[in-house]
């Protein structure tokens, strides 16, 4: 994953046709009794996205992975995170999530895709959400031993 890079630039990116084509969308999905999701896949810690949406108009679910790389001169993964929910929050229906990785990992991503493909009327809020855990941070657990007091030890004569 670390391995993907852009072969060109681009301008900063605009969400607005994103949001347009998901409502149409959504439209239809809506007459026959189905709920649209978008996912989308962010990986520029550089760039904040923008979009010119009506705040009135929530018509389907956001759900966001971003991917990004460490702080540094030319990131701001920070005020692009900060950017992503607020996007989120302005035109999703349902409870819409936004992770994020900075690590390249391709488990966490996995995990992270995994969460996302909940449906969005059966998810708890975000903050709210127990994310698994990995196992190696996990302590373990000692069981104290059963110790019988007085139990008569079996001697055997021959």
């Amino acid at each position: 994953m670390r391995g993907l890079t852009a072969t060109t630039s681009s301008s900063q990116p605009d969400l607005t046709s994103l949001f347009r084509l998901a409502a149409h969308e959504s439209r239809k999905s809506r007459m026959q009794g189905r709920i649209l999701r978008v996912i989308l896949f962010y990986c520029r810690s550089n760039v904040r996205p923008q979009h010119q949406w009506p705040v009135n108009q929530k018509l389907f679910t956001l759900d966001v992975m971003y991917l990004h790389d460490k702080p540094g001169p030319d990131n701001c993964p920070q005020e692009v995170y900060d950017t992503l929910v607020e996007a989120l929050e302005h035109v999703t229906e349902y409870e819409g999530y936004i992770l994020e990785s900075g690590q390249g990992l391709a488990r966490v991503l996995f995990r992270h895709v995994l969460i996302l493909l909940s449906h969005p009327q059966q998810r708890c809020v975000q903050e709210y959400i127990d994310i698994p855990k990995s196992l190696a941070k996990k302590a373990p657990q000692v069981e104290p031993m059963a110790i019988e007091d007085n139990s008569p030890v079996p001697v055997s004569s021959q």
